[in-house]
This record gives structure tokens, C-alpha cells and sequence, in this order.
């Protein structure tokens, strides 16, 4: 049960985390949060890194200090910055014809997205960089198609770096949770480096299989 309840925190915590870009957004989560938070999960919530905010939100959503489909502001995950995106207004002509720039003539590999990521645009927008971009090119549909691909690039290189560290890092069963609730997205970006990136995804089945099942 140990182990399962690490998974249920860190999932949930996940979504806390995501809930800006999740469809239906703090109405959606929020039911999850309640449904699934046991006394157990949530004490291993109260060990993860802002979980004190999440533990305390979900009290108020089960005492009725906040309403379903919301969340006090002072409880927001990152001090509520991601719910303020920089408009493409703060951008300059200088940044905005150099992202197009970069866009056109981006090449799917390392050097070409460390490249791209150096862009002064990147900087303007800091964290929030993918959503603020699209907003700076939501007239210009050609374009957000092919960055939606260099997001899937940046998205595989981040994956394969984090996949290489569990792996050479000592193993615990918070680890092997955290690994189980990020699984999908390691199936879905290592593929994409051929034979290297299957066998460390194998290497990764291997650990979370070796997760306790007793309860």
C-alpha cells in the first residue's frame, strides 16, 4: 500500500501542477483530488516538494471553503504565475522576426534546438515560453505547425535526459512511483531515438517493475 499511495501523491501533485493547461482546468482536477486523496496519500503529498499548498487546498475543497471549481489564490502552483501569460504585446518585431527565423530553418536534432532555445524570445517568456509563443503566432497557423513540432523535439531531448539520470542514480520506491506515473511520456518520446532510446526504456520497465505489490 506504501508503494501505491506514493504513485496516487505524486499523480496528483502532477496535476496541481498542470491544471492551467488541462481541459476544464481547476474544475476538472479538483474532483480528482478529492476522490483519491486517502489520509495515506495525502501524507505523502505533505513530503513532496509544494505539497504542504496541495494538502491544504484539498481541505478546502472538502470543507467548502472553496468552491469545486476553483482555488484560493494564495494556493496557486508557482505562486500563481502561470495564470498570467505574457501577451505577444511584450514582445519586440527584432524577437518576433528572429523566432520566425529560427522556425523556418530548424532542424530536428540537438544542436539545432540548443540553438533555438538561445532565442532572446525564450528568455522574454521564461517558463511559459511554449504557451507565450503560440499566442505570439496565433495568426500564423503554418508556423505553429512546425513549432509544434520543435515543442515535441524539446519535449523528447528533456525526456531522454531525465530518463538517463533515473537510471544512473540510486533507486528508491519514490522514485520507482514517480517513474510509474511519467511512464506514458517516456513510451511516447525514447521511441523516437531509435534502438538507444528503447533500450533505456526498458531499463526503466525494469525498475518499475520492481516495485512491491504487498499491501
Amino acid at each position: 500500500m506504501k508503494a501505491r499511495a506514493n504513485v496516487i501523491a505524486q499523480k496528483l501533485l502532477n496535476l496541481y501542477r498542470q491544471a492551467h493547461v488541462i481541459e476544464g482546468g481547476w474544475g476538472a482536477v479538483n474532483r480528482v483530488f478529492v476522490d483519491e486523496a486517502t489520509d495515506e496519500v495525502l501524507k505523502e503529498i505533505l513530503d513532496l516538494p509544494t505539497g504542504k499548498l496541495l494538502v491544504q487546498h484539498i481541505k478546502n475543497l472538502r470543507d467548502g471553503t472553496t468552491s469545486m471549481n476553483s482555488i484560493a489564490r494564495e494556493l496557486l502552483p508557482y505562486g500563481g504565475m502561470m495564470d498570467s501569460i505574457t501577451g505577444a504585446g511584450d514582445v519586440s518585431q527584432d524577437e518576433i522576426d528572429s523566432l520566425i527565423s529560427a522556425i523556418d530553418e530548424f532542424e530536428p536534432n540537438q544542436e539545432s534546438l540548443e540553438k533555438f532555445m538561445d532565442l532572446p524570445i525564450i528568455k522574454t517568456f521564461g517558463s511559459d515560453w511554449i504557451t507565450g509563443i503560440k499566442h505570439a503566432l496565433n495568426t500564423q497557423p503554418d508556423k505553429l505547425r512546425k513549432f509544434d513540432m520543435i515543442v515535441r523535439a524539446q519535449q523528447a531531448y528533456r525526456v531522454l535526459d531525465q530518463a538517463t539520470e533515473i537510471i544512473n542514480a540510486p533507486i528508491n520506491d519514490r522514485v520507482r512511483a514517480q517513474l510509474q506515473v511519467e511512464m506514458p511520456e517516456y513510451e511516447t518520446y525514447l521511441p523516437m531515438f531509435g534502438d538507444d532510446g528503447k533500450k533505456i526504456l526498458q531499463q526503466l520497465h525494469k525498475i518499475t517493475s520492481s516495485m512491491p505489490t504487498q499491501e
